[in-house]
Order: structure tokens, then sequence, then C-alpha cells
């Protein structure tokens, strides 16, 4: 049983499509704080050819605020413009006609909460991208929240009888091996491979917005792309 805990990300970059992909269960940690300036609700796309910054707006947000407790703008013309920014820049993308429809729908999801709204995106775009993983929100589920840090991750992987646990690669410096080998739970890293394919211009922009990958790539490469990753 191979488990992951990470944050809710925004439109997130092909690595954490990895990461989901490599485990059995995926655990949407969202009852920790919300992280300013990180990538929960923003990401990289091409504007103009250039990376930039795309945002969803939130309300009062705070880093004293759970993730599963902030709420986006009420405002209905920021899903508006962000879906007109999306298409605008991506309308000549070979795969727009397949990808622009999902992507704009998820962006105009009606819901309120973050959370809500993040963890409806992931799962939506796993099945588009045939990923099979199982989903579970720390909100929802172990009620364990008391604990903290490495001590948590472990509770949950007990809970989940979970014989591996995977963290991407800039967690290393979280987790001790020696942990997770007593409570008898292989601790690996995934490391994405650098990924390059055609976009507009002449040169590659890397580690943008899945937004990005899946408009310039087939559905028949999907899979190569998610198994492009080594475990350390």
């Amino acid at each position: 049983m191979k488990i992951a805990v990470m944050q809710p990300y925004f439109f997130p970059y092909i690595g954490y499509w990895q990461l989901i992909h490599a485990v059995d269960h995926f655990v949407i940690y969202d009852d920790v704080n919300y992280i300013k300036g990180g990538w929960i609700n923003r990401n990289r796309i091409l504007i103009n050819e250039k990376p930039s910054y795309i945002t969803v707006p939130l309300h009062k947000a705070s880093s004293f605020k759970r993730i599963c407790d902030t709420v986006l703008q009420p405002s209905p013309f920021w899903r508006k413009n962000l879906v007109k920014t999306v298409e605008m820049n991506y309308r000549k993308a070979p795969y727009f006609e397949e990808v622009f429809p999902i992507v704009a729908d998820l962006i105009r999801f009606e819901v309120e909460n973050l959370s809500d709204y993040l963890v409806y995106q992931l799962k939506t775009l796993s099945k588009f991208m045939g990923i099979n993983t199982h989903f579970r929100e720390t909100s929802r589920y172990y009620g364990n929240s008391a604990l903290h840090g490495q001590a948590r991750i472990l509770d949950i992987c007990k809970r989940e009888a979970a014989t591996v646990y995977i963290n991407l690669q800039g967690g290393q410096a979280l987790y001790e091996r020696n942990a997770f080998t007593q409570f008898g739970v292989e601790l690996k890293f995934i490391k994405p491979a650098t990924l390059e394919y055609k976009q507009f211009g002449s040169g590659h922009v890397p580690w943008l917005s899945i937004i990005d990958v899946l408009m310039f790539n087939p559905t028949r490469r999907f899979q190569t792309l998610l198994n492009s990753y080594n475990l350390l």
C-alpha cells in the first residue's frame, strides 16, 4: 500500500500528478493552515508566450486559517476573466479543443470553499489523465489534527496500513527515514524527470501548470509523462 499526503494545489505542475499516479491512496492535507505565496491558489501558464501567474482570489485569506476553512472571492468576474485568459493564450495550442472545455468547467465550478474547489479539480483531471488513485481529505477522515508534522504523517500511514510513503523531493528535510522504518514504512521521494515538449516558441519553459502540459500533449502521451520520474 503506497500513500502520499499533500496540500491541494491549483492546477499543479506535472510532478504533483506523478505523485498522485505513483500511489494507491492520495491524502489531501486540507486541514492545515493556508500558505500565502505558495501554490494552493495560484500557478503559472504562458501568457503572451511568457510564464505568468494565474490566481484564484480568496476572501479574507490568512495563514492562521486552515485551507478547508478558506473561501473563494464571491464575485463571478474572476472566473470569467480567468477562463478568458486561458482561452486567449492557448487557443492556438494543438490540443486546445479537447482540453479547454474541461479546464473552463473546472475554473467555473461553483463552490464557495477553497478545499472543495481544489479537490474537485484534482479528482476530475486525474480521471481525464487515466489516474485511478483513491482520494481522501484529512478534514473528513482520521481525526488526528492534534498531531503535527512527521508524527501525523506516520499516524495516517498506520491507519491506511501503508508500506510505502512517497513525497515530493522538496520534502526530504521534513522526514527521518529511521522513524518510518520503525513503523514498517519505506520512505521514498519522487524526482520528476525534466520534460520537454513543443510549446509556441523555439525554447521550452519547464514546470508550468498542468494546463500547459495538457494543451501541448496528446492523451496517448499522458501515461509516459506520468511515469517520467525516479524514486529516491
